[in-house]
């Protein structure tokens, strides 16, 4: 009896570490219990992009490494009205937020809109200061040879 618990205690552990995002996760070694898990993220108004961030998780410490990457890509279509919904500030908007301490610590994915070049900036970046810098990475996905995308004499007006 006292196994058949162990055992179902256990697997409850690993499903509910489970994350449903989590596409990959690749072990740093044997001695460590640090893996890399890269996560997919559908952005919830371009619905067109699709983000992939790889980061480190430790699952014995009380706080993650802050080193992350990032990817973006179109993978559907992309509407001038999706352009619309989004916040085109120079800092733009938090599209994904993910905590990686105890401490306060978070990991971001923030959207931000270059009008200029008409793209979709995606800045995955660490809220905590490690090590005299704050860590981040930036992927962008232009809107060329999309629905959104404007002439320049459509940007003109």
């Amino acid at each position: 009896m006292l196994k058949k618990l162990a055992i179902t205690g256990l697997l409850t552990l690993a499903i509910s570490g489970c994350d449903r995002n989590e596409v990959g996760n690749v072990s740093l070694g044997m001695f460590t219990t640090k893996d890399i898990k890269i996560e997919v993220l559908n952005d919830p108004v371009v619905t067109g992009v699709t983000c992939h961030i790889s980061n480190v998780e430790a699952d014995l410490d009380f706080a993650d490494p802050s080193d992350m990457g990032i990817s973006c890509r179109q993978t559907g279509e992309i509407t001038p009205a999706m352009i619309e919904q989004i916040d085109t500030s120079k800092s733009g908007e938090v599209v994904f937020k993910k905590s990686k301490s105890i401490l306060f610590k978070s990991l971001k994915i923030r959207r931000i809109y270059d009008a200029k070049s008409q793209s979709l900036l995606y800045l995955s970046y660490s809220t905590k200061e490690t090590e005299g810098s704050y860590k981040h990475s930036l992927s962008t996905v232009p809107l060329w040879d999309t629905k959104a995308w404007k002439t320049p004499e459509e940007t003109e007006q």
